[in-house]
């Protein structure tokens, strides 16, 4: 966030007219656009000295690929979110962005107040997806899981309470919701997520859900 707490988030979309209405939209919406640009490459390479929160993306850009401008921008910023925003809603599109480290996607159909909420949202951390797609990307997780679901006698130990916070993560509660559930501060949640991240080595939410699912916290 800037000096006044603003989040910081870049535009990376190569139509002119679209990036400048994304932009002007968010800024309206009190968020600071520290860029607005066309091309992949030159996203990632800014990035580091903009600092952005939120990067939000487009997948379609005429120079790398979505999955390219991703793990670029989480090479430089590993601790950026990224939201797909996106014309393309095909399953293969969504499972490529979020395997490549997303946090979020929507399609370009979103309402523009959809749309600025899952920017607050994915600052937070909170994997945002349009309707529909959320549901696709933990089905892919559980197939993926059916394949290796035995336990590792070595994984790292959870709290309880890390634990507890986990298993709701991974059914889709946000974390305003979690600090209602469990009577806590939303900071206490943060710090529980970002302590059960560090013991797991994983980077995002999303990550966690991809774990929680392996190990059947879900159901």
């Amino acid at each position: 966030m800037d000096a006044a707490g603003r989040l910081r988030v870049m535009v990376v979309d190569d139509h002119p007219m679209w990036r400048e209405g994304v932009a002007r939209d968010l800024a309206e919406a009190g968020y600071e656009v520290v860029a607005a640009v066309g091309e992949g490459a030159q996203a990632i390479r800014i990035a580091g000295s903009v600092r952005p929160d939120v990067v939000v993306l487009d997948l379609q850009l005429p120079d790398l690929s979505g999955v390219e401008v991703i793990q670029g921008l989480l090479a430089s910023c590993p601790e950026v979110r990224i939201l797909m925003l996106s014309a393309s809603g095909e399953q293969q599109d969504v499972l490529d962005a979020v395997k490549a480290g997303a946090t979020g996607y929507l399609v370009k159909s979103a309402a523009r107040d959809e749309f600025l909420a899952a920017v607050r949202r994915t600052a937070e951390g909170d994997a945002v997806f349009t309707p529909g797609l959320a549901g696709l990307v933990l089905g892919e997780f559980r197939r993926l899981a059916s394949v290796t679901r035995a336990e590792d006698p070595d994984a790292p130990r959870l709290t309880e309470r890390e634990t507890e916070v986990l298993r709701l993560v991974a059914k889709g509660v946000t974390y305003k919701e979690i600090a209602e559930r469990l009577v806590l501060s939303h900071r206490t949640v943060q710090n529980h997520v970002q302590n059960t991240l560090g013991k797991l080595q994983l980077h995002s939410r999303v990550d966690l859900v991809r774990y929680a699912i392996e190990r059947g916290l879900d159901e």
